[in-house]
């Protein structure tokens, strides 16, 4: 809808994990690293934790994506399954014939797993949403990684979960899974500078000529709004884009950033900024030394590719509701005129 009046081709901000928008923070990379490294190493039993909306699943993709046909991975997306239906899909995902039991998928499973090994071929079971996982599937998961030979696992596993999880494996009942763990790794969110790449980028992959239409002070807003979680960040541009757009404004300024801001019910800056300045887009080219890192001296087509995070904020709430329900309104008033 917006996209003529800003110069795109696409949607910049879409919340679906689009592989041609990824941007790789130094998190995301140490992170990447560590999932690439503890799958081809054989080293077992891997956990990565992230807050909601950090991407996590957006690193399991990409994991996937640098993995060769020498990996063989079943993938769990949603664990709260009962122990009939996770064995279901261990059978499925593994490609295992005439299973009628548990015993007989466990024997048929570790003749593949023995098999492939041989053959140098790996075996990886990733599972997300792992802190949903019930304890009785968690004692399944170690199990799992009993399989091994004298030096190696045969069975790859990641666990990929919401910070809970960590709390989940500290559990006393878990402590022999706990102790299973080889390699932990934590998605941070983005610093204040990763989040200005990151809508810079997007807006420049999504086809923007000139990708500088978020004021500075809007993206130092949009950074506070969203504590740097690029599921949020997505929602906030998004949104203030259609905004501008009703507006007729070609420069997001911070005075949208807090319209939509009220709009999604998010919490407000800590701290504000002044006001009373003038709001200039143009300033967003790097500042001294020691406050801009590789990416940032980057010109706007040579900034890393970033990612899409998929998910959805909550609308609306609080004290500012019939206010900003009334402003939505008006905004799809402009749009209709136009």
């Amino acid at each position: 809808m917006y996209y003529q009046f800003y110069g795109l081709k696409e949607a910049p901000f879409n919340l679906t994990p689009d592989p041609r928008f990824c941007f790789l923070t130094n998190s995301h990379r140490e992170v990447l690293a560590n999932l690439q490294y503890g799958v081809q190493a054989r080293k077992g039993l891997i956990v990565m934790t992230g807050e909601v909306g950090t991407g996590k699943t957006t690193m399991i993709r990409s994991l996937f994506e640098t993995l060769d046909k020498t990996v063989l991975a079943a993938y769990i997306l949603n664990p709260k399954l009962s122990l009939s239906d996770f064995l279901q899909l261990l059978v499925i995902n593994f490609g295992l014939k005439n299973v009628t039991s548990k015993a007989t998928l466990l024997e048929r499973l570790g003749k593949l797993l023995v098999d492939r090994h041989a053959r140098g071929l790996i075996t990886a079971l990733i599972i997300d949403e792992a802190h949903a996982l019930s304890a009785q599937l968690l004692e399944e998961v170690r199990l799992l990684s009993n399989f091994e030979t004298y030096n190696q696992k045969l069975l790859q596993i990641v666990l990929s979960g919401q910070p809970e999880l960590r709390d989940l494996l500290n559990r006393p009942e878990l402590r022999q899974l706990k102790q299973r763990i080889s390699l932990r790794c934590h998605i941070k969110p983005l610093t204040p500078a990763e989040t200005r790449n990151y809508i810079l980028s997007r807006l420049e992959i999504a086809g923007a000529v000139n990708p500088f239409i978020f004021a500075n002070r809007a993206i130092e807003l949009v950074y506070q709004y969203s504590a740097g979680v690029p599921r949020i960040i997505n929602n906030i541009c998004d949104n203030a884009l259609l905004s501008g757009f009703a507006l007729e404004r070609g420069l997001i300024g911070e005075d949208i950033i807090r319209e939509v801001a009220r709009d999604f019910d998010l919490e407000p800056p800590t701290s504000d900024f002044n006001t009373t300045a003038p709001d200039v887009s143009l300033a967003l080219e790097p500042s001294g030394a020691g406050e801009v890192d590789v990416e940032q001296r980057q010109p706007p087509g040579e900034l890393a590719r970033t990612d899409a995070i998929s998910g959805q904020a909550i609308r609306h709430g609080g004290p500012q509701a019939f206010g900003g329900a009334c402003k939505q309104e008006r905004r799809w008033l402009r749009l209709f005129k136009m």
